[in-house]
């Protein structure tokens, strides 16, 4: 079973390693400036919603901090009615104040309990709150910074591009010039072969007793032109040359 897994691994890291290889670096440069942008988009929803939740807590410590300061002031209300029905001696109206401010006393200390609980909870949420901004700025740097650098590889991949193409046209020129150079060694093969086919030629033709009778026939013409020359050169009166 290890065996097999091994084997499982080894494949997948090969393919891997070949799509890889077959992907454009500028389709891997979009890709990753987007999932850049997609990852700050969410940071920016959740740091929205910690925020949210600050800013939440701020109404209701304010609307808890209202029923408590209102059941506070009817708690008191109710005492002083409480205390002036008692000193009439109307000891009913005494009684039902009593337990009116007994009762709003009950809801004081429920709108005190809720405020110190939303205050507890408010100081965490002002401090998630920070960390939220802190890490939306932070990642938003990083996003500015992945942003030049993928300036910076867009342009050093456009120079590797322009030097490619340099490269395959110096390739090009080296093919043609070693073709025009195969050529023109057929050419002088050839040439060769003609020259060398002629001077076998002739040197057969001498070989031959017509060969021997043509040159024959041209030194005697050479004797007969030097001869020509010399009549020639007595009537003018021109010594010969030895």
């Amino acid at each position: 079973m290890g065996f097999f897994k091994r084997i499982w691994g080894y494949i997948k890291a090969l393919f891997r390693s070949k799509a890889e290889k077959m992907m454009d670096p500028e389709i891997e440069i979009e890709q990753a400036i987007n999932e850049a942008r997609k990852r700050d988009q969410e940071l920016r929803n959740q740091a929205a919603q910690v925020v949210a939740h600050r800013t939440q807590l701020e109404s209701q410590i304010d609307r808890a901090a209202e029923q408590a300061g209102e059941s506070r002031e009817l708690a008191k209300q109710a005492l002083l009615k409480g205390q002036a029905a008692t000193t009439a001696g109307d000891t009913a109206a005494a009684d039902k104040w009593n337990r009116t401010a007994q009762g709003v006393a009950m809801r004081l200390q429920a709108a005190e309990n809720n405020l110190n609980s939303l205050k507890g909870q408010y100081e965490t949420a002002a401090s998630q709150a920070e960390d939220a901004k802190r890490a939306v700025q932070q990642n938003a740097m990083r996003l500015q910074e992945l942003a030049a650098k993928r300036m910076e590889l867009l342009g050093s991949l456009q120079q590797a591009k322009m030097q490619e193409s340099v490269n395959k046209a110096m390739e090009s020129l080296s093919a043609t010039f070693d073709d025009e150079a195969v050529s023109l060694d057929k050419v002088e093969d050839k040439i060769e072969s003609r020259k060398a086919q002629a001077m076998a030629k002739a040197e057969l033709r001498e070989a031959t007793p017509e060969g021997a009778e043509m040159e024959l026939r041209e030194t005697i013409s050479v004797a007969q032109a030097d001869a020509k020359l010399d009549e020639l050169k007595k009537e003018l009166g021109i010594t010969p040359t030895a």
